[in-house]
């Protein structure tokens, strides 16, 4: 199965995504999901929360969960650098639009992928699971992992409903 048809190529066979770091993972985002890109907030752990989801913050006003992707991908926790952001997010999560933000350690630049450059993750060789990437992609300098955060966020807190 080809997890790349999963991805919101358009006709042309590109997507505009938003790349960043989480641990030695260069990872990308559509830019049509970012809504803003912040430095770290203050947070409120949530007692008896998921790992994924363990904080909230005021984000302008609104209550926002904030997401750690080293969870999902098994990465040790890491402290906050200068460079650590959060990545204000808009995405479907068990069929309601959710706002969140993801604990990032560097973010780069927008960025317009090609398919062409594209592959479904292998069956073997990942140290995550292969149904939270719906597709790598060659880059001149790394090679770029587009997370699938429904099936990430649906798995690690089982309906989603926790996630806010």
């Amino acid at each position: 199965m080809d997890d790349t048809a999963n991805t919101p190529w358009d006709d042309n066979g590109q997507l505009e995504v938003l790349t960043f770091d989480v641990g030695d993972e260069r990872l990308a985002i559509e830019a049509t999901h970012i809504r803003e890109i912040v430095d770290l907030l203050p947070e409120t752990l949530v007692p008896g929360s998921e790992p994924l989801v363990a904080s909230i913050v005021n984000y302008r006003g609104k209550i926002i969960p904030i997401a750690d992707l080293r969870v999902a991908f098994d990465m040790p926790l890491a402290e906050p650098t200068p460079d650590s952001r959060i990545v204000v997010i808009e995405t479907e999560l068990a069929g309601e639009v959710t706002q969140l933000g993801l604990r990032t350690d560097k973010v780069h630049e927008v960025a317009i992928l090609s398919r062409q450059d594209s592959s479904p993750p292998p069956q073997v060789g990942l140290r995550w699971r292969r149904d939270y990437v719906r597709a790598l992609v060659r880059l001149p300098d790394a090679v770029l992992a587009l997370p699938d955060l429904g099936v990430i966020f649906d798995s690690v807190l089982g309906s989603g409903r926790k996630a806010a």
